[in-house]
This record gives C-alpha cells, sequence and structure tokens, in this order.
C-alpha cells in the first residue's frame, strides 16, 4: 500500500544505512517473536496435561541461543529481549546488530507450519507440528518489508542467508550467472566465494572479499596454462578488445592498474609498508573496479 505523501512525492525518501538503529532492532526483533509459535517445536513448553506442546519456552530457547548465537542481546536474566535506549538516568543497552541478523537466519531455518487448537480448560493454544515450512518464506517476506521501509541495506534471500545490498554496485545476477559458466575450477571457485563475501554484513568480510578477488584477477591472468603468464594476459585483453589498438591500450592498461592496486594498498599483501584501507567504502570501490574487468574478461574466454 502506498499513502498519500507516497502517491505526491511529499514524502522525503528513507536514508538508506547499513546502522540497524534501537527502532529498526525494535521492528526486526517483534517480526521474529510473531513467528516463536512456529519454532516451538524444537523449545516447547508443555501443556500441564502432557498432552503436547502449547507455546514456545523462551528461557529454553535463551539458553540455546546464548550458545548458538553467543552476540544476541540478553536482558541481565539471559532472556533475548530488545535492547532498550535509555532515559536520562539509564544508560543504552549495548547490542551486536550482526547478532540479530544471525537470529534472522535462525528463525528462517527452524520455522515449520503449525495449526493450532484451542483448549479450553487450560484457555491456551495447542500448537501441531508439520513437516513442512511455507511460513518461512511469509517471515522473509515481512523482514524485506522491514528492511525495504527503514531503508536498511540487507535482504534476506529465498536461502536465509542475510545478504549485504551494495546501492552502487555493479554485481548483478546476470554476472553471478555468467560466473558459473567459468570452465576453470579454481577461477570460479574464487569468483564465488569473494561474492558470498561480498554480501555477507560483517565489515571484516569486505575487506576478505577483496582480497578473494584480487586472488581471481592473478587466476584469470595466467588462465591459458599452454602458455607463459605475459602471454596468457595479452591473449585474454586481445579478446577483449576485439583487437582494436585503443582498446588493447584501455585494458591492458586496466589489467596492470589493478594489479598495482593489489600490491601497494592492502589487499593480498599485508607488510608494512603496505597502504592501509581504513574506509569500507574504498573496498566497496576496489571490489568493483576488479570485478567489471573480470566480469567483462570471463565473457571473452575459450
Amino acid at each position: 500500500m502506498s499513502y498519500y505523501t507516497e502517491r505526491h512525492g511529499l514524502r522525503a525518501p528513507v536514508e538508506q544505512t547499513e546502522i540497524i538503529t534501537y527502532e529498526m532492532y525494535a521492528l526486526l526483533f517483534d517480526c521474529c517473536e510473531n513467528y516463536f509459535a512456529n519454532i516451538a517445536w524444537k523449545y516447547s513448553e508443555e501443556c500441564p496435561d502432557g498432552n503436547g506442546c502449547c507455546g514456545i519456552d523462551i528461557q529454553k530457547l535463551s539458553i540455546a541461543l546464548k550458545f548458538e548465537i553467543p552476540a544476541l542481546f540478553q536482558s541481565e536474566n539471559g532472556i533475548i529481549v530488545k535492547p532498550n535506549k535509555g532515559s536520562f538516568y539509564d544508560n543504552d543497552d549495548v547490542y551486536d546488530q550482526y547478532g540479530l541478523l544471525d537470529f534472522i537466519e535462525f528463525m528462517f531455518a527452524n520455522i515449520r507450519d503449525i495449526t493450532t487448537f484451542w483448549h479450553s480448560y487450560y484457555r491456551h493454544n495447542d500448537i501441531n507440528f508439520k513437516n513442512t515450512n511455507k511460513a518461512a518464506y511469509s517471515f522473509r517476506s515481512n523482514i524485506n518489508t522491514i528492511f525495504n521501509k527503514t531503508g536498511l541495506l540487507y535482504t534476506l534471500s529465498e536461502s536465509g542467508m542475510v545478504e549485504r545490498i551494495d546501492k552502487n554496485g555493479v554485481l548483478t545476477p546476470e554476472i553471478e550467472q555468467s560466473i558459473t559458466h567459468v570452465s576453470e575450477t579454481g577461477l570460479k571457485e574464487l569468483l564465488q566465494d569473494a561474492i558470498i563475501l561480498y554480501k555477507t554484513p560483517a565489515p571484516q568480510a569486505r575487506q576478505d572479499s577483496v582480497e578473494k578477488l584480487w586472488d581471481a584477477l592473478e587466476r584469470l591472468k595466467s588462465y591459458y596454462t599452454t602458455v607463459d603468464k605475459r602471454t596468457s594476459v595479452a591473449t585474454i585483453v586481445n579478446d577483449m578488445a576485439n583487437n582494436q589498438t585503443e582498446f588493447i591500450t584501455l585494458f591492458d592498461t586496466e589489467f596492470r592498474v589493478l594489479t598495482d592496486i593489489g600490491n601497494k594498498f592492502r589487499i593480498r599483501h599485508h607488510e608494512t609498508d603496505k597502504i592501509d584501507i581504513t574506509d569500507l567504502r574504498h573496498y566497496d570501490y576496489f571490489f568493483n573496479r576488479c570485478l567489471s574487468l573480470i566480469a567483462l574478461a570471463i565473457q571473452y574466454l575459450e
């Protein structure tokens, strides 16, 4: 549903961010809580008559998650709850937003479809569990709606993984599909690993993704194994350029520049004389620049 101000362009655009605020955390946690009955098969509260489950045992769940997802916020009593933004007299609760993203993945993986029956004597619903998980996709839709309306640059994929969205990136489903057709196994695996890491929300994964991508670049340069590396690169460049001199110069220069970046900055090498990358947005730039060249090059490989 779109509201009046949205339909008429009167609403300011939502600021996009990777930072989960207290309010965003609350919305996402509430969405998870709405599906607690669907994971109660794993942490069940038994009906007093001993004939089945009547809900989730939040203490059992909290104890399990203390070890399953140690970073997920818990109260002083050890119960998973929403963190509280303190008042003038209270301090803000400190939370790890990536623990919440782990919890979302945990919920998706464990949701089962249910039917409920009103137990009039105890005045609660008894729950029966099915061996299907259609509710997980309802959960996914609701989580992604919250991500979208709050401007959070994440998505819960069909496989149940929370992935980061690079709003300025070049990575497309078409590029990912083209990589699956790369015949050289080592190159394909490096590219797939780099993309998985790049989509991972944790900041450290950004650095790892760029390192993997530069490893893929070096692997690409030696793609043709019957000749030396220099000749292999020249073959790739000539094919990309359709033997046009200007494009040969362009692509040859780009290969050289990217190689120089990989050697000069702390990407593939970690000696003390390498230039540190301290701004995550610079990793995005490096990843997208390198991927652009590789994505084009693999279209011309024999």
